[in-house]
């Protein structure tokens, strides 16, 4: 046996002998506006698929967090974990974009049945070579993780997932700066809960900006969906839409708005198909809050905070 692995062995003596199970399912985060403080681990949330891996002595499957059987899909990230023996690991499948973790492109490799770009961060062991390791606290799983990759030099596309402790706000606002989706906060000595629970805290960053309003669709009282531009130099490109965000009484009076301003047909620079649109010129602009912007440039997640007239419209 190897050094790290007698010492591996030696730190999970105690825990709860089990036969492999099939798929878990995940332990799930509950959102905060805040960090917490004390003992917790911070780690980057990745923006990509939720991905079990079951390691069993050179069989490997990749689960969804539905537990659905994505072996093929992600068969390059399980070829990766090279290990003799068995485990159950849990983690996130993304692709990097300029520096980030970019879910939209992630769908288009999947779309596309390419794995080269995949990547697998793995932040958590559920299992290990017979022992359940499910009880055991949060810091103490990582711990083994980080031990089962140095073990067998682990390489891309299986990457082990970092965290920080302490100041769990320093890295919020770092992945803020960075444009990224937010961080994770895990209670140090907390086991693994199939579950929705405050064992682990989800902290998203979000972005805000101001968009012309380009056209709307139309419901019995007052909106269903803004159609959103912006404008790059002299052209108004199209955005996406945003459909949530307001009161059915605000709804009302973003819809008395628009109706002001109708006209006959798109300002976009390129128009598109919509043809439930009702188009306007763009004097309007919505406030919205979005997580990012797609590889096709549109909003993702959007939600609407506000409506305001362009003062400088004519």
């Amino acid at each position: 046996m190897k050094r790290s692995s007698y010492r591996r062995a030696q730190r999970i003596e105690g825990a709860k002998p089990a036969a492999m199970p099939g798929f878990i399912k995940p332990q799930l985060a509950t959102l905060r506006s805040k960090a917490p403080q004390g003992h917790w681990l911070h780690e980057i949330k990745y923006d990509g698929y939720r991905v079990q891996l079951h390691l069993n002595r050179g069989k490997k499957k990749a689960y969804t967090r539905n537990g659905l059987d994505w072996t093929k899909r992600f068969s390059a990230i399980a070829g990766a974990f090279d290990i003799p023996g068995q485990a159950i690991i849990d983690g996130e499948v993304v692709v990097v974009h300029e520096g980030r973790t970019n879910f939209s492109e992630l769908q288009a490799e999947l779309a596309k049945g390419l794995q080269d770009r995949l990547l697998y961060y793995a932040f958590d062991l559920l299992w290990l070579d017979g022992k359940d390791l499910r009880k055991r606290p949060q810091v103490e799983r990582k711990a083994l993780l980080k031990e089962l990759f140095d073990t067998y030099a682990l390489e891309p596309p299986a990457l082990y997932s970092e965290h920080l402790e302490g100041d769990g706000q320093e890295l919020f606002e770092h992945a803020s700066r960075l444009n990224y989706e937010g961080i994770v906060s895990k209670k140090a000595d907390a086991p693994y809960r199939s579950d929705r629970n405050e064992g682990w805290f989800k902290i998203k960053t979000v972005q805000r900006a101001k968009f012309p309003v380009v056209g709307f669709i139309k419901d019995p009282s007052g909106v269903a969906a803004l159609y959103l531009g912006k404008k790059e130099g002299k052209e108004l490109v199209y955005m996406g839409k945003v459909g949530t965000g307001w009161s059915r009484t605000i709804s009302s009076q973003i819809r008395k708005q628009l109706d002001t301003v109708v006209s006959p047909k798109a300002k976009l620079t390129k128009p598109i198909k919509k043809p439930k649109a009702t188009w306007v010129e763009p004097t309007f602009y919505a406030d919205v809050e979005y997580r990012d912007i797609t590889s096709e440039g549109f909003l993702r997640a959007s939600s609407f905070k506000g409506l305001s007239k362009n003062k400088s419209a004519k």
